[in-house]
């Protein structure tokens, strides 16, 4: 399957909200009442205050999204100036398994290292196993000092590598 890895255009945005959603929330991983949807269905506010990633097949179609953020900027919930950070990796569920989230996350890595960053560092639910694997396949390790909780009960991991 070829995949493009993009900025988002305008007509990616309602795919690319629609891609979060289901994985965050179909996918268990976010209550469906919680506040943060709103946040995920919103890639328009990703892509103006942040920069958005979508993967597209031949067609156009989006299947899958992440937010790329260097640290110190509104999107960055952990990541230090010197490091870019991902927010809401996301891949359909009809296309996972097919090297989306992975081309995705390689995507970020390039635009860090573009950027002249000399890492990157994010955070991740401990549910969310199949994203583990992708960052430790590309060379991500666990830094469990850095771990931490937005709010009470929604305990984050965090992974980082250096360039």
């Amino acid at each position: 399957m070829d995949i493009v890895i993009r900025r988002a255009r305008e007509e990616d945005l309602e795919a690319a909200g629609a891609v979060t959603v289901e994985a965050f929330v179909g996918g268990g991983h976010t209550d469906p009442a919680s506040p943060y949807v709103e946040l995920l269905r919103d890639p328009r506010r990703r892509a103006d205050e942040a920069e958005l990633l979508v993967a597209a097949d031949a067609d156009g179609r989006v299947l899958g999204c992440v937010t790329f953020a260097t640290g110190g900027t509104e999107w960055a919930d952990i990541a230090q100036p010197h490091e870019g950070e991902i927010r809401m990796l996301a891949v359909a569920s009809a296309a996972q398994g097919r090297g989306v989230g992975e081309a995705l996350v390689r995507a970020a890595m390039a635009r860090s290292r573009e950027l002249g960053l000399a890492g990157m560092a994010f955070s991740t639910r401990p549910s969310m196993k199949a994203a583990h694997r992708i960052y430790e396949r590309v060379g991500f390790v666990r830094t469990p000092e850095r771990d931490w909780a937005p709010r009470p009960g929604i305990d984050l991991l965090t992974y980082a590598i250096s360039f």
